[in-house]
């Protein structure tokens, strides 16, 4: 069985997200969306909701799965048993942030990470952008799922 993590925050979760697990989806047997908890980091919505937009975003999907997780990326990794890591990536910037990343995951274990180039219609999408959207009031909902809704 070929499983892959997508790691990250999801704060919350966009269509280029929702475009990377999609298009991922049809690479692996399964796919885990790994929520990452970061003590240190202050989130605009709250683990909980995080990971309903994102169960709701694929309810009928019964290859994905949504599992949070503390410490390692590598470590859930052989804690779930998979043998792939799913990164989407942007730009050239990210290329290069994600390359050092895949770099150390690869020499701490064997785990291979797979790069996805964002469709060019959603890769201006970040949820740094979004946050800052819903923050002033603006216009998100072309930025996200129809799942993600908030009560600001």
């Amino acid at each position: 069985m070929r499983r892959a993590i997508f790691p990250g925050s999801f704060d919350p979760i966009t269509l280029g997200h929702y475009d990377i697990i999609k298009r991922g989806i049809t690479l692996f047997d399964e796919l885990i969306i790994a929520i990452g908890i970061n003590t240190d980091k202050k989130y605009m919505f709250s683990l909980d909701e995080r990971k309903k937009f994102i169960e709701d975003a694929f309810a009928d999907e019964a290859f994905i799965k949504v599992m949070t997780y503390e410490g390692l990326t590598v470590d859930f990794c052989k804690k779930v048993e998979a043998d792939f890591i799913l990164r989407g990536l942007r730009n050239p910037a990210d290329f290069e942030f994600e390359k050092a990343i895949a770099h150390t995951n690869r020499k701490l274990s064997e785990i291979e990470t797979v790069f996805l180039l964002t469709s060019s219609g959603k890769s201006y999408i970040s949820s740094s952008i979004v946050r800052d959207v819903i923050r002033n009031g603006g216009d998100y909902t072309g930025l996200v799922p129809h799942t993600v809704v908030t009560k600001r």
